[in-house]
Parts: C-alpha cells; structure tokens; sequence
C-alpha cells in the first residue's frame, strides 16, 4: 500500500487540519468531526446538514458554504458519522428557522440520522429530513434497503441550498429537495477497486481487461461485470440506464462524477460521449458538470446523473454558491 498518510488511524482527522488550515471561511471542529460556515448560524435561515463516511470528498464537508450546506458530518472513511456530530451540527447552525437533514441512503446514515433528528427535537430545534436515493443500478445493496443514494446528494445540497439562502421557510426547503430527488437518477461504473486505509488492499477483485457496471461508491457490487468496453460504450450502458428509469420530458441537468481516480481527459471524453448519447435520445441538455465530487477514494470509473429540470429547479441551480468544492456566481 502507497497512500499519502500518517497512520490509517489518523487520516480522517489529518484532513480535517487541513481543511482548517487552507479555508479560514469554515470552522472546523476535528475533535468533534463537525465542519462548519463560519458566519453560522444565518439569522431567518433554515440550515442544511449532511454527512457521512470519509472517502467521498469534496462530498460533504467540500459543500458547505453560502448557497449550499451549513454544516457537515464526516464519519470515519466509510463509516456512518455519530448522532452526537449531527446534534452537534445541528444546534451551532439553527438560527430558529429549523434544519434539514441530507442523508443518503445506506442503513448507517438513515439510523443514524433518524436518531440524531429525535434527539435535536428534544433540544427543541425544529428537523425535516430528506433521504437520497437516486442509484438506478440496483434495488437493494450490501449497504442498504432500497437504492443507494450517489451523485443526486450535490444536486439536492445545492439546489435546497439555494432556496435556503433566499431564506424559504423549512416546509419550502424540504419540498424542493424531495422534488430533486425525485427527478434525479445515476448509474456508477468501476474500472478499479478502492483501496481503503484501514484494509490496505483493493476492497474487490477485478480482474484486468474488465469493468464492473452498477458499483455503489464503496465499491459494493453492480449489476454485472463486462470485458472492458469503450467510453461510447460505457456512455451508452450508463444513459441507457438512467433514462430507463428517469424518462424526463424535458431539459436535464447532467453530472458526469469521477470516482477518484479518472483523470479529468478522460472525463470530459466520456461527457461527450453522454452528450451524443442523450441528444441521440432526444433529450436536452441544460447544464452538465463534469469533475471529482461524489468519490470512492482511489476507485477509477465514473458515474452519470441526470435530473429532470424546470424553470424554478435550474434557477436555483444557477443562484451564487461559494464552498471550497463548488463556487460560482460571487
């Protein structure tokens, strides 16, 4: 194993210096894994918190800012984070307008955060939640009951985020994260295993000469494996996919995510690839985001997600937002 690391035991909590060391505009709280807007809590505005299992990044703590997450919650890599972060998260960031859970679904983070809602009521914070799950590639996985939930997370965290900011009450914020959710759906390919860490080896075989289509990003298995197919191909299997699912009457917004180790030529190859299958399909394109922002460490592959757009959803998509991941618009 060859990673740039201190120990395993301490990896998540390097980062998390890190992050403080290069980004004055958060507050970051490594003992107690809470990343934070500084400016929190935002008078009259409702606060968005995520999180989940180091190895994702720039998912979660990468996204708060402006226009996007109030606080995040890293958990150990791959692990689900505590309730006390979430509770913790939840009470430096509630001005009184309430807060909205993002929690993707796999078991860990669902309890987890179910837990931790129950708990912030108790201290009278007023919680909505929303639960991600977006992964076309399977019904149920080794993580969870139902899909999992992938790239869909950066368009629900910016999207609510943005009605947030414009200081839409609790009720709006997590109306129009369902409605996100709802008309978005993704599909992951593997060229290479993860290596995590703690294990210190891939966390499954793939042989060379083969991709796995359908991967979770924890490298949790997909649909079925293929000798290796070209980018057209691939583009094709993985739009296929998802419009077989998402069947959008209109124009879409397109994430084409890299798992973390895809190098960004590659990337944009394969975008033009999914831009000449959906207009083969018929379907619009109104924005596309191309980059490194839902990973699974080290994995090499990508993912595609598209959501089903309408004048409101692509408004918000557009509004200003400034996080160390994702900034455009000030």
């Amino acid at each position: 194993m060859r990673m740039l690391i201190n120990v395993p035991e301490t990896v998540v909590a390097d980062a998390l210096r890190g992050m403080a060391a290069v980004h004055p505009e958060l507050t970051v709280d490594v003992e107690n894994r809470v990343v934070l807007r500084r400016d929190a809590p935002v008078a009259g505005q409702v606060a968005l918190v995520s999180g989940g299992g180091s190895g994702h990044e720039p998912l979660h703590a990468g996204f708060v800012g402006p226009g996007m997450l109030a606080a995040a919650c890293p958990g150990e890599v791959f692990t689900s984070p505590v309730p006390d972060q979430m509770v913790r998260a939840a009470a430096a960031v509630d001005s009184g307008a309430g807060v909205l859970f993002v929690v993707k679904n796999y078991t860990g983070d669902v309890l987890n955060f179910e837990m931790a809602a129950e708990l912030a009521e108790d201290e009278g914070i007023q919680v909505a939640k929303v639960l991600v799950d977006d992964d076309v590639a399977v019904t149920d996985s080794l993580y969870t009951a139902g899909r999992r939930g992938t790239g869909a997370t950066l368009f629900v965290e910016k999207i609510a985020g943005a009605a947030a900011e414009e200081g839409a009450p609790l009720e709006r914020v997590e109306a129009v994260a369902r409605r996100v959710n709802e008309r978005s759906r993704s599909f992951g390919v593997a060229l290479s295993a993860c290596t995590t860490p703690a294990k210190g080896s891939p966390t499954f075989a793939l042989p060379d000469g083969e991709l796995e289509l359908g991967i979770g990003i924890h490298g949790e298995p997909g649909r079925e494996r293929r000798p290796m197919m070209t980018s057209g191909e691939i583009a094709d299997f993985a739009v296929d996919a998802v419009l077989d699912d998402l069947r959008p009457r209109g124009p879409v917004l397109a994430l084409v995510n890299g798992m973390g180790a895809t190098p960004l030529l590659e990337l944009y190859g394969f975008t033009a690839e999914v831009q000449r299958v959906l207009g083969e399909r018929g379907v619009p394109v109104a924005r596309t985001l191309v980059g490194n922002y839902v990973t699974s460490l080290d994995m090499a592959g990508c993912s595609v997600t598209l959501c089903e757009a309408d004048e409101e959803l692509l408004r918000l998509w557009d509004a200003p937002v400034r996080t160390p991941a994702l900034r455009w618009g000030r």
